[in-house]
């Protein structure tokens, strides 16, 4: 099998030596993870953002970059920013800095007026986001809400508690404990697969499959690391896709596992995401996007369509305008814009997002802005045109600030924003993104396109 080496960094003086086969390594998003041993450090970023980088704190992923050609697609921005004298300027600062963490922030989820931060430690934290601009209230209420003995590689919140999965084929439910001024612990609820799905499948011979030669298990468990989750729209079911290639299907909140589809691809899962009319769509590492659905009076998923548009590893997906327009970000430095079609089958591309100089390896949408990620370290903000202009989009501003890969990226769309002459009457278009990156750090963006001045 073919191989590739990358280091892989456990502390700022030892590197560890590491072998990894190829296609894994294609699912990889990082080859080298710094640390940090301080504590937790707040800091808030005044004026605009400065374009000189930060010295990296280690040897970081761009010796893994440097092995992996990105040359099926050009580099060079297919979508400049628009010349139409109608559209708004676009401001952008970073507003605070949260230092410290102990290793690479490996997901964000926002939950209210709180932001929850796994990283590859297995530590969650919690951090509110309403004291983003008080340094002192935030350094002191940023807390570890949750510790894990395997990484953490994805994390959703759920309205009433948390769901986070792992390196090692595990996903954990958790619910707030007791609370303790404004921030509290979470109470680990259960670990899927549950006991009682194990038993379940354990006494009957039909639900083993073979996970590698010689061995099985039964088709409740995942058999390597938990890659994503997605919630389906009205809360009933949580999906997870794994580095195994499968698909599973989970009831809420009773957690019983209902469906597994055991090689959903050929190479890695690394994303999934869930649209409003149901359909569910996965990106693998083989380059593809699969479509799934329930067909009328079935109960289990079925496949519908495969979309092969990427020429790369598919890292991630999400979903915009309503759930109507699929995002789809690949190792060869694009994003895709897919519009989902009525009546539930694939969804077909309509736009190529491109100006990223290496992997994109995350992505958020809300509405009509989409934000990518990407292993250049730098976060790309996008927006759609209006509707009678097609499908166009405008790369409204480059977050440049991080010293390492982004790795993960929540976004919050605000109504609107204040002006030096007095509020926004809400014709504003603002948002947070919030940005975790290999360099331990998580930044806040704030983003505002300027209401629209007719003269």
């Amino acid at each position: 099998m073919l191989t590739q080496t990358f280091y892989q960094e456990s502390c700022p003086q030892n590197l560890k030596h590491s072998r990894l086969s190829f296609p894994l390594l294609k699912c990889l998003s990082a080859g080298s993870f710094c640390t940090a041993t301080s504590s937790f450090r707040f800091q808030v970023c005044k004026g605009s953002m400065s374009s000189s980088r930060q010295k990296t704190q280690a040897h970081d992923v761009s010796e893994t970059e440097q092995t992996i050609s990105f040359s099926s697609q050009s580099s060079h921005p297919s979508l400049q920013h628009s010349p139409n004298p109608n559209l708004s300027p676009c401001l952008y600062q970073c507003i605070a800095t949260l230092k410290g963490n102990s290793s690479y922030v490996s997901s964000l989820a926002v939950d209210g007026d709180s932001l929850y931060i796994a990283s590859s430690d297995g530590h969650l934290r919690l951090w509110p986001l309403d004291m983003a601009m008080d340094a002192q209230r935030a350094e002191q209420s940023s807390s570890t809400v949750a510790v894990t003995n395997s990484a953490t590689k994805c994390v959703i919140a759920t309205g009433n508690g948390l769901v986070s999965s792992h390196q090692d084929g595990k996903i954990r439910v958790w619910h707030p404990g007791r609370r303790n001024g404004s921030c509290g612990r979470l109470a680990l609820r259960a670990v899927l697969p549950t006991a009682a799905d194990r038993l379940r499948t354990f006494l009957l011979p039909g639900s083993y499959v073979e996970v590698r030669r010689h061995r099985k298990r039964t088709w409740v468990h995942h058999v390597d690391a938990v890659t994503a989750l997605a919630l389906s729209p009205d809360g009933a079911e949580m999906y997870s896709v794994s580095w195994d290639r499968s698909l599973k299907v989970w009831r809420l909140p009773s957690l019983r596992c209902a469906q597994s589809v055991a090689a959903a691809h050929g190479d890695a899962i690394n994303a999934v995401a869930v649209a409003a009319d149901g359909r569910v769509f996965t990106g693998s590492a083989d380059g593809t996007v699969k479509a799934w659905r329930r067909c009328p009076g079935q109960r289990k998923l079925t496949l519908v369509g495969t979309m092969e548009h990427h020429k790369a590893a598919v890292n991630a997906l999400a979903l915009g305008v309503g759930g109507t327009v699929l995002y789809s970000g690949a190792c060869n430095r694009s994003v895709v814009v897919w519009e989902c079609r009525a009546g539930g089958g694939m969804a077909a591309p309509v736009a190529t997002l491109r100006g990223h100089t290496k992997a994109v390896l995350c992505l958020a949408a809300a509405g009509d802005v989409v934000c990518s990620g990407s292993a250049d370290r730098t976060v790309r903000v996008w927006r759609r045109g209006a509707a009678e202009a097609g499908s166009t989009y405008t790369c409204l501003a480059v977050l440049d600030g991080h010293a390492g890969a982004v790795k993960s990226l929540a976004l919050v769309r605000k109504s609107g924003c204040d002006h030096d002459d007095g509020p926004c009457d809400g014709c504003c278009s603002a948002a947070h993104v919030c940005s975790g990156s290999l360099d331990c750090d998580v930044k806040i963006w704030r983003v505002t396109v300027s209401c629209l001045r007719v003269p």
